[in-house]
């Protein structure tokens, strides 16, 4: 543990001093302080974070639409290439029924001088009805398999449409929520930036105080299983790299695409967003989590992360930051998953 978490890591989780008074004070030029700009910017991050939730929901079905979309194309051209065979059958039938005076097989056999040859003709007769009744079938069966797909296809497009709406939306927002954080912070002085950054790890420390003087570690101490042990190694390997939303590597992530190809690199396969980790995969309590395991944090289920140990989370926080390890109680916790479980 002491290689994932690095030589500094066992003291960043101790209790940290409270924030800084200044934190409160009156930005100069007077307005609002920065401990309220700080506020501001966090819950515009957390609808930014909601929203790109709702944004890989969508992109995921949109994917699955498609791959629906094509294997009906696919089942329909084969469809199509048997019924036009068929009809084709069924033409030279037609008019090989009109060649001989379009009379009934029955009829040219009760013609028939030869009673031999007009039972020979009989049973050949009889075979021949079976034949054409079951290539009707077969016709009918395949121009109704045919439609059905047909009907299928067209409602896999209107619903590959409404999720694409769906999509736009979310990334619409997205970008009206981080325009705002960041029209927020560029109005700052390079000083005052500063002095949030600070007040941002403060706030954060502070939150992760609270969650280790309220006893939420104690007895939590259980070993990360093969897979998770994989899944942290690969995780820690992308310590420092940019979180940018709607990204599942290898260059960059949002948070649960981050944890998705990290489990994906221990071999076991979760879903793509937070809310769906978090609605599909075993929930265990926190006092039993285990290193490896995945913390969803936010009512939402709108965040995740990966609990490293030692009550630190490594994860990709929001735009504008890079992967990192932190207090897993900085953010509020929903709940802990487990993938192998």
């Amino acid at each position: 543990m002491a290689l994932l978490m690095g030589p500094a890591l066992g003291t960043a989780y101790a209790d940290p001093q409270p924030p800084d008074a200044s934190g409160t004070a009156r930005r100069s030029g007077g307005g609002a302080s920065l401990e309220e700009i700080r506020k501001q910017i966090e819950r515009l991050h957390d609808r930014a974070g909601s929203a790109t939730d709702a944004y890989n929901a969508a992109e995921a079905a949109v994917k699955k639409q498609q791959k629906r979309i094509v294997r009906l194309a696919k089942r329909i051209d084969a469809t199509q290439g048997k019924l036009d065979k068929l009809n084709k059958t069924a033409g030279a039938m037609a008019r090989a029924q009109y060649r001989n005076g379009g009379m009934p097989p029955h009829a040219r056999l009760m013609l028939s001088d030869d009673p031999e040859d007009f039972l020979d003709g009989l049973s050949l007769a009889h075979k021949g009805q079976q034949a054409t009744r079951s290539f009707l079938d077969t016709l009918t069966e395949t121009r109704s398999s045919l439609r059905g797909d047909a009907k299928e296809a067209s409602d896999e497009w209107r619903q590959l449409e409404r999720t694409r709406k769906k999509k736009a939306a979310a990334k619409k927002k997205i970008t009206a929520q981080l325009k705002k954080a960041k029209k927020i912070e560029s109005g700052l002085k390079k000083e005052e930036r500063e002095r949030l950054r600070r007040l941002e790890e403060d706030a954060a420390k502070a939150r992760q105080a609270k969650w280790l003087k309220s006893g939420a570690l104690d007895g939590v101490g259980g070993k990360a299983s093969p897979a998770g042990r994989k899944a942290l190694a690969w995780a820690t390997k992308q310590l420092g790299k940019d979180y940018v939303w709607g990204a599942e590597g290898p260059d960059t992530f949002d948070c649960s695409g981050l944890t998705m190809r990290a489990w994906e690199a221990a071999g076991v396969r979760i879903p793509r967003t937070s809310q769906e980790q978090w609605r599909q995969l075993p929930h265990v309590p926190v006092a039993k989590m285990r290193p490896g395991d995945l913390i969803i944090y936010k009512k939402d289920a709108s965040h995740v992360g990966i609990y490293v140990g030692d009550g630190a989370l490594l994860h990709a926080p929001r735009t504008g930051r890079q992967i990192t390890i932190e207090g897993a109680g900085s953010m509020p916790i929903l709940g802990v998953v487990r993938p192998d479980k």
